[in-house]
């Protein structure tokens, strides 16, 4: 019963995420669409930094999201919860600030194809309760490893 609740818990943070980038795209596509609006320019120094800084946080926060609940090994459910929505947020958020520049920059389809791949590691945090049990079962010693 509990662990229905935790997972619960996570959805609402995992759907949110989504809701977020929702309402990041359509923010963004208002602003975009008004008659005053200059995109960006990714030739810039300016454009150019925010691709590489998009992009690092993107290759850098997917692997750590994807990995942190097996890395620190969570003995309670609090502790589970606490990983989770961190690797939830970890692998989603990339994927509201890559959109949000693939419209900063006027339809760069780069940003694009590094939200699709932000959008990919946010669905395989998708909390189930499948996942809850492997994860918080502890590893058995004896068992061999490939």
């Amino acid at each position: 019963m509990e662990e229905q609740k935790v997972i619960r818990e996570l959805n609402l943070w995992y759907y949110g995420v989504m809701v977020f980038t929702l309402i990041i795209l359509s923010l963004m596509y208002y602003l975009s669409s008004q008659e005053d609006f200059e995109p960006m320019d990714t030739m810039s120094t300016v454009g150019m930094t925010l691709q590489y800084v998009a992009i690092f946080i993107t290759l850098i926060s997917i692997p750590l999201g994807l990995y942190l609940v097996k890395w620190r090994k969570p003995q309670t459910l609090e502790q589970y919860k606490e990983l989770a929505t961190g690797r939830i947020l970890l692998c989603g958020l990339p994927m509201s600030m890559n959109i949000a520049l693939f419209y900063l920059f006027g339809g760069y389809r780069s940003m694009l194809w590094i939200a699709a791949i932000a959008a990919i590691a946010w669905y395989f945090s998708k909390p189930t309760f499948g996942k809850l049990e492997q994860e918080m079962t502890p590893e058995d010693p004896n068992e061999e490893k490939y």
